[in-house]
């Protein structure tokens, strides 16, 4: 009789092209075995047993497990948009294995207590799934949070994520993260700017009738925490930066030896400003699509190695808050489904596949100093595996969130995630 422990706990990937330059096997297309959790065997081939999962596709390719350095996942408090178990489904979907999640909940990741709810509730999913803490106490932008308690618990890092941080408590948290050895990460909007606007603004927003938010936001507000992080000699990462003056400035500053990381959100490289011509609300992101200009700088700044992640800055709304007039709409996109897909579908052409994968594997996990799952014999699997050259049209079936505001239905694609196992 066969036993129904080693089917579920031995896994078979057959013919599978390894995705990973520090592994002995990079490049290498090799038969790989998974039991408990463990890869024992790496080899051209392997017979595969009645007891094992054989996982076979078509141009099959398989690195470390991708992770997410920004998802709104929507518990505690808002729960009918999204929870920790439906996010997570999400991500595996979108071939994640690990996500790091806002603390910018309704009920704000704020102390020690609600830092341990997310980690021992993420136990039972089938994901990783790590908590960031609040910058400041409460989400209030007035002091600063129990930044030392969080870290304990489990906090990762430490960000008011769309919320304004004053200069003062930037540069005190800066300061005391620092001695704590834990990360700030900005997302850098000058709200005085912006001044509600509801997108990009330019030649659109002007014949739209539509205030806009002119990238001098963003941008002053990457200047500012720069010169914060230099004087405090802290690192600091940037967090769904949009603008070709952000690259250049963020280029400039690791030239001279400032501790900076940042990254993008996948859709920014898929849409510009122009998308929001038709008023449609699941257009509508902050930051807002830019031009084109500046996506052509956002891919410069992935070559070179400026921008070091990709993260899908999953923001899940429900009906009620997206399908309104536009300027009452709320801003996001879901994400974690598509992130992968959609930057790849941009990418493929223009960076070669190991960097796109590395700005969703190694380097994420480099600017939150999380251990780097290793494609090798006796190592823990950690993995995502995916056809990069699968063509496919995301449809609503494909949608694994509890909401479902994207623009991406009806979407080809090139290149889509099969499976992880974690």
């Amino acid at each position: 009789m066969t036993n129904l422990k080693d089917m579920k706990n031995t896994k078979l990937l057959k013919s599978a092209k390894i995705i990973q330059p520090s592994s002995s096997f990079h490049l290498q297309s090799k038969d790989i075995l998974i039991t408990d959790g463990i890869i024992t065997h790496i080899e051209d081939n392997i017979s595969a047993k009645p007891e094992y999962e054989v996982i076979e596709h078509e141009n099959l390719h398989v690195s470390g497990g991708w992770i997410d350095l920004k998802a709104n996942l929507r518990e505690p408090g808002e729960e009918w948009k999204e929870t920790l178990e439906s996010g997570s489904k999400a991500a595996q979907f979108g071939g994640f294995t690990h996500v790091i999640v806002s603390p910018a909940t309704q009920q704000p990741i704020d102390s020690s207590n609600r830092v341990e709810f997310i980690v021992n509730k993420a136990v039972k999913l089938p994901i990783t799934i790590s908590p960031l803490g609040t910058l400041s106490d409460k989400h209030e932008g007035n002091e600063l949070s129990e930044m030392y308690e969080m870290s304990l618990a489990g906090a990762l890092a430490f960000t008011d994520d769309k919320s304004d941080v004053n200069t003062g408590l930037m540069s005190k948290a800066l300061l005391y993260s620092k001695n704590i050895n834990k990360l700030i990460i900005s997302f850098p909007e000058d709200k005085f700017l912006s001044n509600n606007g509801q997108m990009n603004e330019g030649e659109t927003s002007t014949k739209m009738g539509l205030k806009g938010i002119p990238s001098l936001s963003e941008e002053l507000r990457i200047s500012r925490d720069l010169s914060l992080a230099n004087y405090n000699n802290s690192p600091i990462h940037f967090s769904c930066i949009s603008s070709a003056k952000s690259v250049e400035l963020i280029k400039q500053a690791k030239q001279n030896g400032i501790q900076v990381t940042c990254d993008i959100a996948a859709h920014q490289l898929f849409f510009t400003d122009e998308a929001t011509k038709e008023f449609d609300s699941n257009y509508k992101v902050l930051p807002p699509f830019r031009a084109q200009t500046d996506i052509e700088a956002l891919i410069t700044g992935l070559k070179d190695g400026t921008i070091d992640a990709i993260c899908s800055d999953h923001t899940p709304h429900d009906i009620e808050s997206k399908q309104l007039e536009f300027d009452l709409a709320d801003f996001g996109i879901i994400g974690l489904e598509t992130a992968f897909a959609s930057a790849h579908s941009i990418l493929k052409d223009k960076l070669p596949l190991e960097t796109i994968i590395e700005k969703l594997t190694n380097a994420p996990r480099t600017i939150l100093g999380v251990d780097i799952p290793k494609i090798e014999i006796g190592e823990k699997a950690e993995l995502t595996y995916f056809n990069p050259s699968d063509k496919w049209t995301f449809k609503k079936t494909d949608i694994k969130s509890k909401s479902k505001n994207t623009p991406f239905l009806g979407t080809e694609f090139t290149g889509k995630a099969l499976g992880v196992i974690c």
